[in-house]
């Protein structure tokens, strides 16, 4: 490699930090803080960091992206830095993107023993001395996207040892040449693909942290300037206008929103402009993480996503806006890993911040058509996410239309998760529409996967609307996945939430063909879910026990559910806490009941319960479905009931394929939904059902209030 910036670094000349600061501004006291609020951390990353001594390698780390249950050893005591276990090549980019380093780092300072210096010396000697940069290891060892990765981890671990007598300057000066490499490596390998990708961020976040370590001021400002540049211009085209980053992966997203992070603290101590731009971004990429924060303080499974806390990355965001709102998001005092990122200043004035609880509950984030019905922000509360959107590239799934349900703290309807990135069935299971709780038509897929990361077919999101109020919210979607034939179908979902827990979900396919449709629900791994078919009740008669089913009912089995003004079918999930019930209301429903997978976490999935209602329909079709839920030992749902809807005017009943009503009553609560599917009323004429009468296509009627008007969702 030719020499660029000094020929020789020593450890002093490195670690002189009159150009500037880094991270920790006092070590000793960040891991007294840490032993004492996050012991079980603590732990973590001392058991890690033996493992490592011993040349065990087992990636459970929340940072990291491709988690392993199995440890890979070396007893031999030589690392093959190229080695995979099996045919996921993640393995070895996890491997060599070396977090594991700032493990070490921080057992030093805990502990004060040399045997972690030691090792990290060992480790980064013998990578840089084995691997060497080639158009072969651009695709392993030094995959430009773990370039940028260790850009960040090296950087951070090597200050952890600063006072160690294992750093020799030989050390530091081959840790430095090896630094330049990766600095003009990124730079090289730069191309505008970088500008709409998370590797770009991450790529040049490292560029930023590597120049920000420079002693050498030509370099120094050759990599921020150049990192600065990219980094406005990523913030410009990946953040949509909603503070999402637009490949629609909630794991991606915090990713990205950290990497930011990072940028903007190290900017402020070295007084570094950063372009409005960044810090715009930053902060709607930290409110689109609160809006979609679980009761669990965790983030939904959507697109290729992990189930883990997210708080780390908002309380940081939190302490660079000096955001109460935001810390309401987050723990109360910092997360482990980002105290020590932002040094123990910060831990003590974050600590000292007000906390304000935010004044919106449901959130429209509408550029990445993702919508969050919210009760309130307590760990208990209720939350659903609808998702009508793009479909974010290679690490968006087939989802279109899909429903996540948390009632009581609970996860209940769950998005399946990424499990994978091998080519093959497994990716596919996850990544397919059947893993979503939405809607197929003819057993045909809306949306194509032609492999891991690309698609063969992709459909169009319409007609996202939504209206918030006081005690009803409503929001809908369609897509035009299934127009590309001659009888095409549009499909329609509408969701109205009733507050706090009853949410009524109507779908809508619009058509003049026959056609089958399937609703695919998928339920978390932590409860068990009962299939039921509804006995057929002769008006006036009061409702009998139902017949429970064990694997489901359908054509095959002879037990196709009966039609009748009740519903047809029924379904109950529960769990030690919570007790939800589902109502499908529709003549000529079938339903199976089965097992889908779940990974929250990458390499591991676990069987989970699933029902499929199919219908046969002709012509326009709609499906109802009702949802309640609250506590296991308290919970009254309301009984479910299908009314006519009716003209107000000259009293003739509207068919189904017109509008649809239903009646929800019992423990105190009585109300009414209207959903008219086309325009039913004339210039003078208002929709009745149940004695209520109003003018909209969707409006909703509390009975012990009300019987005109109502509160009209959508005109």
């Amino acid at each position: 490699m030719v020499q660029i910036g000094m020929k020789q670094m020593t450890k002093q000349i490195f670690f002189d930090r009159k150009q500037g600061t880094m991270f920790m501004d006092d070590p000793a006291a960040i891991a007294e803080y840490c032993m004492s609020e996050w012991p079980a951390e603590c732990s973590h990353i001392l058991r890690v960091a033996d493992q490592v001594c011993g040349n065990s390698f087992l990636f459970d780390l929340k940072q990291d992206l491709e988690r392993t249950w199995e440890p890979v050893e070396f007893p031999e005591g030589r690392i093959d830095w190229g080695y995979m276990p099996g045919d996921d090549k993640e393995f070895i980019f996890q491997f060599n993107r070396h977090r594991f380093f700032i493990c070490l780092g921080q057992a030093y300072q805990m502990t004060g023993d040399e045997k972690y210096a030691r090792k990290f010396v060992d480790l980064l000697m013998d990578w840089i001395g084995t691997q060497t940069l080639t158009p072969q290891t651009e695709h392993t060892t030094w995959r430009i996207l773990e370039a940028g990765f260790r850009g960040e981890f090296w950087i951070k671990a090597i200050w952890y040892f600063k006072d160690s007598q294992a750093l020799t300057d030989q050390v530091v000066d081959t840790f430095y040449q090896c630094l330049v490499q990766h600095a003009e490596y990124i730079i090289r390998m730069h191309s505008p693909y970088r500008y709409i990708s998370n590797w770009g961020v991450i790529e040049n976040h490292g560029l930023f942290e590597i120049g920000i370590a420079m002693p050498d001021e030509v370099l120094r400002k050759r990599y921020v300037d150049t990192a600065l540049f990219h980094l406005e211009t990523e913030a410009r085209i990946q953040v949509m206008g909603d503070g999402v980053q637009w490949e629609q992966s909630p794991s991606y997203h915090n990713e990205v929103l950290h990497c930011y992070e990072d940028v903007l603290v190290l900017a402020q101590r070295n007084n570094i402009h950063v372009p409005e731009c960044i810090w715009s971004a930053v902060r709607k990429m930290a409110y689109a993480s609160l809006a979609w924060k679980k009761p669990d303080h965790r983030q939904f499974l959507m697109g290729d996503s992990d189930d883990v806390d997210i708080r780390d990355t908002i309380s940081a965001a939190a302490w660079l806006f000096q955001d109460s709102v935001l810390k309401s998001g987050a723990a109360p005092c910092l997360e482990y890993d980002t105290a020590w990122d932002l040094g123990i200043r910060a831990v003590e004035e974050y600590r000292d911040m007000e906390t304000a609880m935010p004044k919106f509950q449901s959130v429209a984030l509408e550029d990445s058509g993702n919508y969050y019905l919210r009760d309130g922000w307590g760990e208990d509360g209720n939350l659903l996410h609808f998702h009508c959107g793009t479909m974010g590239a290679g690490h968006g799934h087939s989802d279109q239309l899909h429903v996540d349900l948390v009632i009581g703290g609970e996860d209940v309807l769950t998005d399946a998760g990424r499990f994978t990135y091998v080519p093959g069935p497994d990716r596919f299971a996850f990544k397919d529409p059947t893993a979503h709780n939405t809607i197929t038509v003819d057993n045909r897929f809306f949306t194509v996967c032609r492999d891991s990361w690309e698609c063969s077919k992709l459909c169009a999101p319409v007609k996202r609307q939504y209206r918030f109020t006081e005690q009803y919210e409503l929001v809908q979607g369609a897509h035009l996945g299934y127009m590309d034939r001659e009888d095409g179908v549009a499909v329609n979902r509408r969701i109205i939430h009733i507050k706090p827990d009853i949410y009524i979900i109507v779908d809508e396919m619009y058509t003049g063909g026959c056609h089958e449709y399937r609703q695919f629900w998928h339920f978390s791994e932590k409860g068990q879910v009962t299939l039921r078919a509804m006995e057929k009740r002769e008006p006036g008669q009061a409702a009998g026990d139902p017949v429970e089913t064990g694997a489901g009912m359908g054509a095959e089995d002879g037990m196709r559910a009966e039609a009748g003004a009740r519903p047809s079918l029924e379904a109950e999930f529960g769990t030690t806490r919570t007790r939800i019930l589902f109502s499908f209301l529709g003549s000529g429903l079938e339903a199976e009941k089965g097992i889908s997978r779940i990974a929250r976490d990458y390499n591991r999935a676990v069987d989970r319960d699933c029902i499929t209602v199919k219908a046969d329909r002709k012509g326009f079709a709609s499906l109802l479905t009702v949802i309640q839920g609250g506590p296991s030992d308290g919970f009254v749902p309301c009984g479910v009931e299908k009314v006519p809807v009716k003209s107000a005017l000259k009293g003739i009943t509207y068919p189904d394929s017109m509008a649809e009503a239903v009646r929800l009553k019992g423990n105190g609560r009585d109300y009414v939904a209207v959903i008219c599917h086309q325009e039913v009323n004339s210039p003078t004429d208002m929709v009745e059902a149940e004695g209520c009468m109003g003018f909209g296509t969707i409006i909703v009627f509390d009975r012990t209030r009300e019987k005109l008007a109502g509160t009209v969702l959508d005109y």
